[in-house]
Formats: structure tokens, sequence, C-alpha cells
């Protein structure tokens, strides 16, 4: 997906050096890989035909970055092959030394393009994906090896320890089993079938890659099969029935949806849950052609686009697939998904156009490979046309797609008439932290609804169902206005809405439970940035460069804080106290210092922060906690903090220390689409049309400072009036969107 990189401070970004992104898909990420062994070929498939999972070791570049005793090997299934002329490859830069990353990446995959001539499914399909689920980052990188140009790859996340702590704020060692049958031909594969209790049943159909787990895959299985009525104690449902929507809309059969049950991942979070997460896509697009559960000869390219969208629905060997479609409101859920991948991405044609902008980045390079797998004149014909034929043939990017979305908007259950849902507002957009708030929607044709909320990111979201009964700050009984009353914390709270009737149900984001509206809980003193590894940017009054924590007072008088309390630690809200006599001014900031160090003159917490992520709250001098913040992983000298400053949501920053978070400090790297929303003309001189998901929201412009200049609700396709403002340039934010558009007005 394209990221949004916004430069910071000239003074700032002369002592660091951020290097070429690993995953900016608009740049061609380079490896040089330098072995002292001569005959490193016959070395790695030595390693691979005797499956040591032995590395050959030797020096890395990585875009002019070098690192020293790197571990390399050859992977794959079906893509690796001793003869063939190029293999993927799995770089370890962190095996010997394991402080070696890059940008915090400790491991790389790359894959050769093999089953692929477009060479785009496998990017192409991950940046679909993470329109709807946590996926990996994808792009391409060329591969020196010897200082010989050995080849184009795909060069994909991998789905590691680290990954876990980036996306689901959980701690490293939590719970990762890789589902991949040792032999596809051996069962059933990683179908998530209950085998038992005894947990050696597994080990032939998953690999354990955390040090425990098997218990948990153990009793998961045993709830999904034999206690349905409790899956959602033990799975993130949402994101398994993305999962299966991606799968099928996409034909993606490499995977849980087809025969082998395979390439995906469970990831326990600290609730309990298993969350599944989707990887290899290198045959997606129909690039994989066994349709049928049982294997057989490959699928002709109309069992592939007319596969039925309910595939394994009555097939109890996919207990996943059977089990959640079997629960009425779950199927719902699932064609309510299906619905907007189809719309958002095949109706809408931006598949084929993003294929051949993918295609462009790479032309020059593929057409240099000298270990090509394929003809240049295979590599463009992949778009539209099949390239060679049987079981070794590919069928062209668009002969599936197009073909499957005439197939699917022609279903009668695709012409189902789902709710509408319109209106969503709060009763209080500014509410106070522990008060009560009223979420309402407009909804039509419904006979259900509830409302999705958390606090947390890492938190499940909890559903409470709506109602239009008139008992629930919802108008009168009937009125087709739903209400229900939440109470706050002191965290800004993320919610959705889902509704449904006897035929089909609606979300509203379209893209929840991944997308969401928020609401942001107002405070007079906030904790406005933080920064858990501090080496550069700021030091305190001894020189030393401390973890830091800024509270921001919104308010135009002084707050005194003698008595109150900061924590990192949920179960211990006065873990450090304010000194008496402690102030903060009005419309000002104020630093704490985070260093376990409480002798030290001025304001030193007694704990110090992770750069790995934790929560922070603030309590009053009677422990009532008035603001809290859970912030994932920052990297050094970076910070997490609320924009626009003082009342925004939290984001990536680059630090502003005592400071207005201004948008110049700004580094937004939210891996969110570009297809988010639209806006044109751009630039402008009068109006602007804005084209978004979802239903009437607010849109806000706001000016180089972080200013909000206007706001007002919209509904997609409506024009924003900008003839009033000064030439130059602005940002265009979209309420429930982690994403902002610059808008030029001249």
């Amino acid at each position: 997906m394209t990221k949004f990189k916004l430069a910071a401070m000239a003074l700032f970004l002369s002592s660091i050096s951020f290097g070429q992104e690993l995953y900016d898909i608009d740049n061609i990420t380079e490896i040089r890989i330098t072995f002292t062994d001569t005959d490193w070929d016959a070395t790695m498939d030595t390693y691979y035909a005797n499956d040591l999972d032995e590395l050959l070791y030797g020096s890395c570049e990585i875009n002019g970055e070098m690192y020293d005793s790197v571990g390399v090997s050859y992977k794959g299934n079906s893509t690796y092959n001793a003869s063939n002329i190029k293999n993927p490859l799995k770089i370890k830069l962190a095996d010997i030394y394991d402080f070696q990353a890059y940008q915090g990446y400790e491991t790389l995959k790359l894959s050769s393009g093999k089953n692929d001539p477009s060479f785009v499914r496998e990017v192409l399909s991950y940046e679909i994906g993470r329109q709807y689920m946590d996926m990996p980052l994808s792009n391409y990188a060329k591969v020196y090896i010897n200082d010989d140009f050995y080849g184009v790859f795909s060069s994909s996340e991998s789905i590691n320890k680290d990954y876990m702590q980036d996306h689901f704020y959980i701690d490293r060692d939590n719970t990762r089993i890789k589902c991949n049958p040792e032999s596809v031909f051996g069962g059933n594969g990683s179908s998530m079938e209950y085998l038992g209790a005894d947990s050696s049943a597994y080990f032939d159909f998953y690999e354990l890659k955390s040090d425990l787990g098997w218990n948990a895959l153990v009793d998961y299985t045993n709830t999904l099969e034999n206690d349905f009525s409790n899956i959602e104690n033990v799975l993130d449902v949402d994101r398994a029935i993305w999962m299966l929507a991606f799968n099928n809309v996409l034909v993606n059969l490499d995977s849980y949806t087809g025969p082998f049950r395979q390439n995906y991942y469970l990831i326990e979070d600290d609730h309990g849950r298993m969350l599944p997460i989707i990887w290899d896509l290198n045959e997606c697009i129909g690039g994989f052609e066994m349709v049928n559960s049982g294997g057989g000869p490959p699928g002709g390219l109309t069992d592939l686009t007319e596969m039925d969208i309910y595939i394994r629905e009555n097939d109890n060997t996919f207990p996943l697939i059977s089990q959640l479609f079997s629960n009425p409101r779950y199927k719902k859920m699932y064609l309510a998904h299906v619905k907007t991948m189809v719309e958002e991405n095949l109706t809408s044609g931006d598949y084929y156009s993003r294929a051949e902008e993918l295609q462009t980045i790479i032309d020059s390079e593929v057409q240099a490979d000298p270990n090509a797998l394929y003809t240049y004149t295979e590599f463009t014909n992949n778009l539209d046309n099949q390239v060679g034929s049987g079981p070794n043939g590919s069928y062209g990017v668009d002969e599936v797609l197009a073909d499957r979305e005439t197939y699917i908007t022609a279903l009668a259950d695709y012409a189902l008439v789902a709710p509408t849902i319109s209106n969503v507002a709060p009763s209080n957009i500014t509410p106070d932290a522990n008060s009560m708030v009223t979420i309402t929607a407009d909804i039509s044709d419904a006979t259900f609804a509830h409302l999705g909320y958390r606090f947390y990111k890492a938190d499940p979201f909890q559903k409470l169902e709506m109602f239009d009964d008139g008992l629930h700050n919802d108008g009168a009984a009937s009125d087709g206005v739903y209400g229900i009353d939440v109470t706050l914390i002191a965290a800004d709270m993320q919610y959705y809405i889902y509704a449904d009737n006897a035929d089909a149900g609606k979300f509203s984001p379209v893209r929840a439970e991944h997308e969401f509206y928020e609401l942001t809980v107002s405070n007079s003193v906030v904790i406005n940035e933080i920064m858990p590894s501090n080496n550069i940017t700021a030091s305190d009054q001894d020189g030393e460069f401390d973890d830091w924590i800024e509270l921001y007072n919104n308010t135009a008088s002084d707050v005194d804080l003698s008595g109150y309390f900061l924590t990192d630690d949920e179960l211990i809200l006065n873990k450090w106290i304010f000194p008496t006599g402690t102030s903060i001014g009005a419309n000002d900031y104020l630093i704490v210092w985070c260093d376990n160090d409480v002798t030290q003159t001025g304001l030193h917490a007694g704990f110090k922060l992770t750069s790995n992520g934790e929560t922070l709250i603030l309590s009053d001098a009677t422990m009532n906690p008035i603001t809290e913040v859970t912030f994932p992983e920052v990297t050094d000298n970076h910070t997490y903090g609320r924009y626009v400053n003082g009342t925004g949501g939290y984001i990536p920053m680059v630090a502003t220390h005592a400071a207005e978070n201004s948008f110049t400090a700004l580094e937004l790297d939210q891996g969110i689409s570009t297809s988010s929303f639209a806006l044109y003309p751009n630039p402008a001189t009068d109006v602007v049309t804005l084209v978004f998901d979802g239903d009437q929201t607010q849109v806000d412009i706001i000016d180089l400072s972080g200013k909000v200049l206007k706001s007002t609700q919209l509904l997609s396709g409506s024009n924003f009036d900008v003839s009033d403002l000064s030439a130059g340039i602005y940002l265009v934010r979209i309420a429930g969107v982690d994403d902002v558009k610059k808008l030029i007005v001249r």
C-alpha cells in the first residue's frame, strides 16, 4: 500500500538517517549478498535437500546499509527446485547478532515469481487484503549475489515475533502457529479439526513457532467443533470471516479454503483468541487451480471464476467454514464482506489499473533479470491472457477477476437487500472521561443492530444491541433511529455498527472491524506525546536522554497536579505520584522523565517505558483515571502522540518535545490504502468532491500547522466549498479513516 511520509523539521532530519523504507512499493529494495563460498548455490541446495534448516552465512547490504554474518537459505515448497535458475530466499539478519535489523525488520522473505508470469499476484493481493485485515507488507527487491545480478523478487514481511508485537500489541512470546502440514497429501492439512486432547496428534499438520502453544491449539479446535456457542472467546471471528471472503473473492486456493488447508498463521492474543493471518499469496488470483477438496486435477478457468461463494459450507473437514456458515448472522456478515471486496476492487476495476502500475515499477528490472523464469512477453501478456497450458499454465489476472466479478454479482444472494446505515453519531463529540454517551444511527430495513466498541486496539470489540424502542435515547419508537448508551473510560473509543434483516447484513464503516469510527475523550489534561526510546532528541536537566511523557493542558487555566498519579501498570494506578506543588500552565506542556530515578531533580517517574508498547494512565488524586493510552512499538527517537494536538487521536510521529504536535512534524506511516477516500479536482479553486466508503461522516480541512479550518458532515459524493481558503496546501481528513490527503488550493 502507498504510505504517506511527510517531512519533519530539517534540523531533526539532519541528525537521523531514515533510509529507504524496506517495503516502500514505489521504490525497489536493493539487496547485495556476498558469500565466501563460491559454490553457494550447491551448498544451499544441499541444505534444502537434506532438510537441515541450515543457513549459509555471508554479508548483506540492504539499500546501502551493511550487515555482517547474515544467514541465507532457500525457501518454498512448489516454488523451490534445485534445477531452478532462481529460487526463493530467506535472509536472517539477526541469526548471529541479535541486534541486527533493517528498520526493525530482522527477517526478509523473497519470492522468485515462479507460477506467476505477471509478477503482480503476491504484491497486489497483499495490497487488496490489507484494506480489510492485518496482512504482511509487500514490495519488490532486486538481489545481487557476489556482485552478480541474481534477479527480481517480491519481498514480503515475515510473520514472526516482531510482526506479532507490531500489529497486535501483544507479547513476542505469545502462541504463534504456522499452519502448513508436513505433507499436503497426509490427511486434511491444517484443517482446524479437533484431533483429540493429545497435542501430538497435531504435530504433522501444524508448526509451533513459539515456545508454547499446543494446548491453546487443542482448546481452540475443540471449541470450534464442540462448543461453538463460545467461539468468540477463542477466535477473532470477524478476522476469520474477512479471511474466508478474501480467499473466495480472489480465488486464493493455496489457502485454508483450498484442498490443502494451509498458508495461514494462528496467533493468540492476550485475551486467549486466535487471530488468523493469511500468508504466501504468490498463487492467489487463480494461480493455484485445484478447486475440489479432495485434490485431483486442476480446474479450468470456469471452475475458478464460478467457484461457489459458500464453497465447503457442508464439509465438516473444513470446520472454520462449515461452523461459521451454520450461524445465520455470521453468514450474513460474510456476504457483506464479500460484497465490499467485490465492489471496491473488482467492480471498480481498481485491481487492473493497480496491476499495470506494479508492472511498470519493475518493468526494466524484469527485462534485465538474467535468471527470469518467464519471458518479458509472458510477463506483459499475463495480465490479460493465459500463459502456458495444463498444470504449468497460468490464467491471466484479468481473465480470472473480471469473470469472477461477473459471476458473483449475478448471484441471487448478491442482490439481497441489506439495511442502510447513515448518520452515525455520538450524542457528544467531546465527551468527558467516565461519562455516558449515546451512539445513534439512522437504520432502515433492519430487524437487528449492534454497536461494536472498544477502548484499546489490543482488545476485542464488545457488542451491545441497539434499539429503536424510544427507551435508549433513540428518539421515538420505530422512527428508524437506533441508539444505545455506552459508559466511557479515560481512553478514546473506537466503534462501528452492524445491522441485518432476514436476508442480508451491513457494516458501517463497511470495512469494520478493520476500520472504525473514533470518539476522542475530552480532558483538561491529556497524555499528548510519548517517547519510549530517546537517544538524541531531548535531555533532562542532567544531560541524560531519558524516555519521556508529555502532558498538555487543554484549558485556559492552570491545573494543579499535586497528588495526581501516573502509571504504566493498569493494576497499580498509584505507581508514581506527582509532587506537591506540581502544576501545568494554561494551554501549556509538562514533561515527565521516565527513568525510574526519583532522586533526580524535577519530574522523574518511578518507572521506565518500553519501546515495545504498553499502557499509560494518568489519574487524579482520588485515583480516578482521567486519561489513558495504549501505545504500540515505537522506533528510536520517534513518538506516539495526539494529532490534532491535545484533542486528536494518536498516531506515530516525529518528536515535538514540549511543543505543539503539528503537521510539519508528522511522519504518517499508517500502511493505509490510497483508496480509503478520494477527492477531486486537485488542485481546486472553488469546490472539491469527496468520495469515500460508508455513510455521512465528518470532513475536516486542516492547515499545515495542524489547525482545523473547516469542518462539516458530508455524504460520499458531496461537494466541499473551498472558495474561502487562501491559495496554498491543506490536509483533508475524514472521520474513521487513518488517512489524510493533500489538497492544493489555487
